[in-house]
């Protein structure tokens, strides 16, 4: 892949140099310079090509980001946050070189307030490490991307899930966070309480800014109490019109469900070949429900009806754990399953979200695309807020299958904006989706490249993403 459309940053040689001889003395081996572990720093899960970083600290608390931002904002190199390193459109990669800054080893649970339903965390704790720690409390955090990525990931990515139809994003859910501005200060956005109206929310500035405005140091996340009862299972329709209508009819009738997930035909076909299933290989959805005993079974007969009525079903749901845990982890497997339907292929994974209303329609344009093209993309998505993803297996020697490849992105992309949407409900622009940012914005992106001047006027912190810094 050619880097078309990405922001080419400048090398700034001599800082760079100066950079690593001070981080090098400084950290001594929790600063790395090998080749492999710089590679892995700019590796992403997508085919976007790997950009490495010159450097890769392994910072263990936020004074010692404060100070590796410092030092790197004092000879003006760029500096980029990694997490898991499970974004998609090539967040971690150092286009202009620089320092990485692995904020994995920041990895603690901070502090639990039960009583007031929120914790604080430092951002390298994932999602399930948070969960398991809060077993014993009655609660959870309820973000699930699929992937075990990082909090602090999650909150710059803005992150979603199977299960934000119910629980909202990473936006709804965090309250506060602790940030390394670009000039090596530490602030805080907020309190712990659930309103404020005292002045700008930096909070809403930061989650989702992808690490181009300031590192996480901790973040304070809302929590939720684990529900009474929970039902699942997976209902079958004809076509994925049907299937679509039937997420439609389930929101609008104000179905307090939890997780609504669609998978087309070739998507199925998939996970049972992987996760070692005999679901029906047409398109389903997988549902779950939260509350108590008798509203959870009400729930999904509500909705047995609703698919009925479009000529799904049988719907089969269950409570108990263990078989709903192996439905939710095929669907979490959708990826690899996906790889496996090609193997050898490179995999694009990408996503749209339009209004709910649009959503079949949306789906529909893009399955015609798909046989046009001849491509092979399974699609999921999570439906209940109109969110939807493609993943296009692509030979990486054919050169005419890449540009078709781009062209059915370019498409999608284009479509989901012109029905009112967004060319990413929860991947983030990274490098990868910044041309289609001004087609959704457009002179809005001016506003936010003064908001990046005036924040980080040497333009260190993660350069070359969500858009370029010339228009």
């Amino acid at each position: 892949m050619a880097l078309e459309g990405i922001e080419k940053v400048a090398r700034n040689e001599a800082g760079i140099e100066a950079v690593l001889g001070i981080l090098r003395q400084r950290y001594g081996e929790r600063f790395h310079t090998g080749q492999a572990i710089r590679e892995q720093h700019g590796h992403t899960t997508t085919y976007i090509p790997g950009q490495a970083p010159d450097g890769v600290l392994f910072a263990e608390a936020a004074e010692e980001v404060q100070e590796a931002v410092r030092i790197c904002a004092d000879h003006s190199v760029p500096v980029i946050p990694f997490g898991t390193g499970s974004s998609l459109e090539g967040h971690v990669n150092a286009p202009g070189g620089g320092i990485s800054v692995d904020l994995s080893r920041m990895n603690k649970v901070l502090a639990v307030h039960a009583e007031d339903l929120d914790c604080t965390v430092e951002p390298g704790v994932t999602r399930t490490q948070l969960n398991d720690y809060l077993r014993d409390t009655g609660l959870f955090f309820p973000i699930d991307p699929g992937a075990d990525a990082s909090l602090g990931g999650m909150a710059s990515t803005r992150a979603s899930g199977t299960n934000a139809v119910r629980y909202g994003t990473m936006r709804e859910n965090v309250m506060s966070v602790s940030a390394v501005m670009a000039d090596g200060r530490l602030i805080n956005t907020a309190k712990r309480a659930r309103k404020t109206s005292a002045g700008y929310d930096l909070t809403r500035l930061l989650v989702g800014s992808e690490g181009t405005l300031g590192i996480i140091t901790s973040l304070t996340l809302k929590l939720h109490g684990i529900p009474q009862a929970v039902s699942g299972g997976v209902c079958p329709f004809p076509t994925v019109d049907a299937a679509c209508n039937a997420v439609i009819m389930t929101v609008q009738m104000g179905i307090p469900v939890a997780r609504i997930e669609l998978i087309n035909g070739l998507g199925m076909k998939g996970i049972n070949a992987y996760s070692k299933l005999d679901y029906p290989e047409g398109p389903c959805l997988f549902l779950e429900f939260h509350g108590s005993e008798s509203g959870v079974a009400e729930q999904a007969e509500m909705f047995g009806e609703i698919a009925d009525e479009l000529g799904g079903g049988p719907f089969n749901w269950t409570t108990v754990a263990e078989e709903r845990n192996k439905l939710w982890k095929a669907r979490h497997d959708a990826y690899w399953a996906g790889l496996a339907l090609r193997p050898g292929a490179k995999a694009l994974s990408t996503d749209v979200c339009v209004p709910i209303s649009r959503l079949a329609d949306c789906i529909s344009e893009t399955e015609a695309d798909i046989a046009e093209m001849k491509l092979v993309a399974p699609i999921v998505g999570h439906a209940g807020d109109g969110n939807f993803h493609v993943m296009v297996l692509m030979d990486m020697a054919d050169a005419d299958e890449i540009a078709r490849t781009e062209e059915f992105v370019a498409r999608l992309n284009m479509r989901a904006i012109a029905m009112d949407g967004t060319c990413t409900g929860e991947h983030g622009i990274g490098q990868g989706k910044m041309q289609y940012l001004t087609h959704e914005l457009g002179s809005a992106v001016d506003y936010m490249r003064a908001v990046k001047q005036a924040l980080d006027p040497k333009c260190i912190m993660n350069p070359g993403k969500i858009f370029a810094m010339k228009g």
